[in-house]
């Protein structure tokens, strides 16, 4: 692409996010609106491509679009401070490490009921045992 615009269908082509995303992104302000054909066709530009590419990297990563609004104005803000857009980066780096701890206890969990589980022909399962009771607790009866 250089110097002119392309439709909505190229441009999801050419960032690997989907026409609905772009849309999307463009109702949430991450995008600027785009430009309108004669026909009303939407049409984006080098800099609106740009811009999709820095969207879809961020959203690879995990950042929400709070957050990647917040690094979109930064990265526009060429007198930002980069202790800004650290500290952005920072934060998901806690939540990634609080997602990956919730899910390794959940793999030990399923590990041990695993272990536990006969995995014969009888129907008793402590693994359907532990789902019927929520939550890993026993359930109380009345």
């Amino acid at each position: 692409m250089s110097g002119g615009t392309v439709t909505v269908g190229e441009a999801a082509r050419l960032t690997g996010v989907s026409a609905k995303m772009i849309r999307w992104y463009e109702a949430r302000g991450l995008l600027p609106p785009a430009a309108r054909s004669a026909a009303g066709y939407r049409h984006y530009g080098e800099a609106d491509i740009r811009t999709l590419q820095f969207v879809r990297r961020a959203r690879d990563l995990g950042f929400d679009v709070e957050a990647i609004g917040e690094l979109l104005a930064l990265w526009h803000d060429r007198d930002r401070p980069s202790a800004a857009v650290k500290a952005i980066a920072q934060s998901r780096i806690a939540e990634l490490r609080r997602r990956i701890a919730a899910l390794e206890g959940m793999a030990r969990s399923l590990e041990r009921l695993a272990e536990d589980c006969c995995g014969d022909g009888r129907p008793e399962c402590p693994i359907l045992d532990d789902l019927a009771a929520g939550e890993g607790k026993p359930v109380k009866s009345g």
